[in-house]
């Protein structure tokens, strides 16, 4: 029988990597984790974590206006770009050292370098010039901001990754990027006070998610004051005395900051996959099954490296689930099917199962529940902001097979309307539910009728 160094080796340190490391180091395993960067992977260092403080911090600007509405005098504030990116980096800090703290304490080794395979059992740590080998190994590095390296000036812009740590605020903000990463910067930018304008190629912001939500967010953006132009891309970036312009397909537009939101790939640069004989997708992403073991049978990858479901919680069940089933005996694997999802625009965006489009595909005959209303917070001060709820249904069996909400405390409400959806919930059951009043929530349960479009390509 084989003798190796470790029963398991994980590449990367990120959610699900952690969580397979030390729940298999739990069962007794001897487990190492190697990671060539802060612990803790995109979600708590340069992800999830770092731009939701960054939202919070840039919706203090649109509180401020709403209190006026409520009877509170308006008084000078300022904000402290310096002053919030220390706080910002000292909370990152603490969260990365738990991540090592929970690791160490269940028992796995952390090798602070970059690893690379150099077998289907062997794996070189760069940093230290010497191998380990392992009888498993668990792959989890995530993925990285894509750039269109051919475009010129590319290396004038700055991804995701770079925003968290700009040494000033900039007065003019382009965002190339329609997808959730450019709409959050976006609301960031904006709130902070930077005159922000959002660039995207396609018809619509957000590819992927329903219509409705898609058009009623943009208008919603743009009533923030963030310029949005669709249809649009980039010819390239120049270098000005007075900032870096932007040449677009139809215009140009003179910027201090150019970020580019266009999407992440899957980061497999320099893990030694072909030696091992790791197949990757069409997708370059690792090609894993249903239990998230690759083409090599003692290989398997979790998370955004195999580009399944991109969610922080998504990985770390996929690395529960693996460590379930190959240490504590008990197979497991993980349902992908109505995950539910957030986007930290403004404002914000909680979704759960299929859109219109795609509900009229996979039952032919469904109903659609729609209501675009202004919130009761909203109507005392007289705005003109806007929240939607809409419900998809399957004609046939009358099951909730989508939920999208847009409005105050979106991301809150659409992760109990997910439960009910996991379950299996009718309309009838959903309306059996009494409202909660007065609460922008108690729509999604009053809705009655199904709705008819008026115009086509109109939101109601």
């Amino acid at each position: 029988m084989a003798s190796y160094d470790y029963d398991l080796f994980v590449i990367g340190a990120g959610s699900g990597g952690v969580r397979a490391a030390r729940l298999a180091a739990m069962s007794g395993a001897r487990v190492a984790v190697a990671e060539e960067d802060r612990v803790g992977g995109t979600c708590v260092i340069r992800g999830c974590v770092p731009k939701k403080f960054m939202v919070y911090a840039s919706e203090f600007a649109h509180h401020f206006k709403t209190a006026e509405g409520f009877g509170w005098s308006p008084a000078a504030s300022t904000f402290d770009w310096p002053e919030f990116l220390a706080a910002k980096d000292r909370e990152i800090a603490r969260l990365s050292g738990i991540y090592v703290t929970n690791l160490r304490n269940a028992g796995a080794d952390l090798i602070h370098s970059k690893a690379r395979l150099v077998d289907a059992h062997t794996v070189e740590l760069v940093a230290h010039g010497r191998t380990v080998t392992a009888e498993k190994i668990l792959i989890a590095t995530g993925g990285r901001p894509w750039l269109p390296k051919a475009l010129p000036g590319v290396e004038l812009a700055i991804t995701s990754d770079e925003a968290f740590h700009l040494p000033e605020l900039p007065k003019r903000i382009l965002i190339a990027g329609g997808g959730y990463i450019g709409v959050e910067f976006a609301g960031i930018f904006n709130g902070l006070g930077v005159e922000t304008t959002l660039v995207y190629r396609g018809p619509n912001i957000l590819r992927g998610f329903d219509d409705h939500v898609r058009a009623h967010l943009a208008e919603e953006m743009e009533k923030r004051g963030i310029k949005v132009i669709l249809g649009c891309q980039h010819k390239s970036i120049e270098k000005t005395p007075t900032g870096l312009l932007n040449r677009l397909t139809g215009s140009d537009v003179e910027t201090d900051v150019v970020l580019f939101a266009l999407g992440r790939e899957p980061y497999v640069d320099g893990l030694g996959l072909e030696k091992a004989g790791v197949k990757l997708d069409e997708n370059g992403a690792i090609a894993v099954d249903d239990y998230s073991r690759t083409s090599v049978e003692n290989i398997w990858a979790v998370g955004d490296v195999t580009g399944r479901i991109n969610l922080t919680p998504v990985a770390i069940r996929e690395g529960a689930a693996f460590a379930e089933t190959e240490f504590y005996g008990r197979p497991t694997r993980f349902d992908h099917e109505m995950v539910a999802s957030a986007v930290f625009s403004q404002p914000p965006i909680g979704s759960v199962g299929m859109t219109e489009a795609d509900a009229r595909h996979a039952y032919g005959k469904i109903d659609v529940y729609l209501s675009r209303f202004r919130p009761m917070k909203v109507t005392f001060y007289g705005g003109d902001e806007r929240a939607l709820i809409k419900l998809v249904v399957d004609k046939a069996t009358q099951k909730v097979v989508g939920c999208h909400v847009v409005g105050p405390d979106a991301p809150e409400i659409i992760q109990m309307a997910a439960i009910a959806m996991k379950m299996g919930v009718t309309k009838q059951q959903w309306d059996s539910t009494c409202a909660v009043h007065p609460t922008l929530a108690e729509e999604l349960v009053t809705m009655r009728e199904p709705y008819v479009p008026q115009e086509l390509g109109r939101v109601a």
